[in-house]
């Protein structure tokens, strides 16, 4: 991996690592919770295939209208451990549409983990960004994060 570690956010779950492995790649879960805390995901954006070269995308509404827009391929999978995927951004539906992969892209690396009582995953993301922008990126996963625990919480099996 050449591209510098942007940032990258850890925590751990009361659930069995298949079962936090299943909400992160499933796109059916992760439709229900893939967004910062009060904000929603955009009707039928999401797309996961957790295999090597599927593709994955995710849309989040914003206040005041328009969306923010991710889309990539997975690069590398095993189940119940690591995912990694490229990582290209729009706020416009047309591009998002598009799934253009020739631009800029960053790096996502998942590494999930078996814990005692439960699991942890990792979420880092590579690739050029300013200080202040990674800060903002972290904070905004850590919202993630909070999303994806009150997820857990109401459907832990």
């Amino acid at each position: 991996m050449t591209d510098p570690l942007a940032y990258y956010v850890e925590r751990e779950f009361a659930v069995p690592v298949e079962r936090l492995w299943s909400a992160w790649t499933d796109a059916a879960e992760l439709a229900q919770w893939y967004c910062p805390v009060g904000l929603s995901v955009a009707p039928r954006s999401i797309v996961s295939e957790p295999s090597e070269g599927g593709r994955w995308s995710a849309g989040i509404d914003v206040p005041g209208g328009g969306a923010a827009y991710f889309w990539g391929r997975y690069t590398s999978v095993v189940p119940n451990s690591r995912a990694e995927h490229t990582m290209l951004y729009s706020v416009d539906p047309d591009e998002f549409a598009a799934a253009d992969e020739s631009g800029p892209t960053h790096l996502v690396v998942l590494d999930f983990q078996a814990r005692e009582g439960g699991a942890s995953v990792r979420f880092s993301q590579f690739g050029e960004m300013p200080a202040e922008m990674a800060e903002g990126a972290r904070q905004g996963m850590e919202s993630y994060l909070d999303s994806l625990q009150a997820y857990l919480d109401a459907n832990p099996a």
